[in-house]
């Protein structure tokens, strides 16, 4: 009954989105799209627009929930989106500029990207995330591409992914751990360590979308062996980013 209720529900909704003005496709993602979802996880939704796409109409659907602006979640690729609730549900709905989309999709297999901020992400996401996002969705309304991993992006995205992390962890060293700064070399391995998994799984071809999973993904997880006794003292913190310098490396290294 309620695998039943959800393909309805779903039937509902990209109806609904499928009809807003200068949308082209709806993709379901997330948890939902890979078969990992519990009970209580939420839909994720994205909308894949050409040209003009007016948030206004999304408010219009008359679902309760906030709805931002085009550009209200920072721009770059993830320039908006919506979190409502439909039929006692909670949904995302994330805009998607097909426009933006293909540019980022020439990009990457080219090997070219950027990395931007992004709340709750340490590593930040690289521009390609929207190509993962197309890897793994469930197409609802209309067709999008399935983009293969780019060859050239398995060469250059981990180059720079450990650049990054080297320069992480050598800054942590040399400017919070031989202060004795517990917190911000805490940080900065955290960091690092999400950009070096993000290093091992390009390596790999492996797309990501978040990094809920990330480390686990990288056969990471020991670094929680590292930080797990820290202590606020200069030898201490020093040593902590050497191990996790050493353990991150091999990683990278063996991929």
């Amino acid at each position: 009954m309620q695998a039943h209720d959800d393909e309805s529900f779903l039937a509902h909704v990209t109806k609904r989105l499928a009809a807003l003005p200068g949308v082209h496709a709806v993709a379901l993602g997330g948890s939902r799209a890979t078969g990992t979802h519990g009970p209580d996880s939420d839909w994720d939704f994205a909308v894949y627009y050409r040209g003009a796409f007016d948030p206004e109409d999304v408010r219009a659907l008359g679902w309760p929930g906030e709805v931002s602006e085009i550009g209200g979640w920072g721009g770059g690729v993830f320039n908006g989106g919506a979190w409502l609730q439909v039929d006692g549900r909670r949904i995302d709905v994330h805009y998607r500029d097909l426009d933006d989309v293909e540019h980022h999709l020439a990009e990457a297999r080219e090997g070219r990207f950027r990395v931007e901020r992004l709340l709750c992400h340490l590593a930040g996401i690289p521009t390609y995330i929207v190509l993962a996002e197309l890897a793994v969705n469930r197409v609802l309304h209309g067709v999008l591409p399935r983009p293969e991993y780019p060859e050239a992006l398995t060469r250059q995205a981990p180059e720079r992914w450990w650049g990054d992390a080297r320069l992480t962890l050598a800054y942590a060293r040399s400017a919070h751990a031989e202060r004795g700064h517990l917190v911000d070399t805490a940080g900065a391995i955290a960091t690092a360590a999400c950009q070096a998994a993000h290093a091992v799984l390009a390596a790999k071809g492996e797309w990501v979308t978040n990094e809920k999973r990330l480390l686990e993904r990288a056969g990471l997880r020991g670094l929680d062996r590292v930080l797990g006794g820290l202590a606020p003292q200069p030898e201490a913190l020093t040593k902590a980013v050497d191990e996790a310098t050493a353990l991150l490396e091999k990683a990278v290294r063996a991929s």
